[in-house]
């Protein structure tokens, strides 16, 4: 498991590398099922990222650093451990339209009262968390599954 882990790391400082050294204005980031529970530092120069995948992942925090990413327009980090989100930064991110965190077992509060912000946002918005995790609430859930706000 060490030794994957191990891999799975050096893969995703070489891709973040390439991509920063390139200087290319890289569109899009996969970093699936690569056992990270944070990302690079070197991911914030990534200014012109419009989506990232961090599924199947290990995150438990929600990667704070994508919230200043001014283009990024969608996140899904479906599949992490995430408890909890900084639902302010993200509704105060400009291109953000869609974001899928599902399979997180995200908290009532979170669902329910927090997660309807981003939800206001003046543009269209996909938003989907619906858990089946042992710590989820189906009801609760089922409120966030693919909403979609129109204008």
């Amino acid at each position: 498991m060490l030794r994957k882990m191990g891999e799975a790391v050096a893969r995703v400082a070489r891709k973040v590398n390439e991509t920063v050294e390139s200087g290319s204005d890289t569109l899009e980031l996969r970093l699936e099922g690569n056992y990270l529970y944070r990302l690079p530092n070197e991911v914030s120069s990534l200014q012109h990222l419009q989506a990232i995948d961090l599924s199947r992942n290990q995150f438990q925090d929600f990667p704070e650093q994508l919230t200043n990413l001014p283009k990024l327009e969608t996140i899904n980090l479906e599949e992490n451990e995430i408890v909890d989100v900084p639902v302010e930064k993200l509704a105060a991110m400009p291109a953000l339209r869609v974001i899928n965190l599902r399979l997180n077992p995200l908290s009532a509060e979170v669902q329910c009262d927090q997660l309807p912000q981003v939800l206001a946002l003046p543009f269209p918005t996909m938003l989907d968390c619906m858990n089946y995790g042992a710590n989820s609430y189906p009801s609760l859930s089922c409120f966030c599954h693919s909403i979609k706000k129109s204008n």
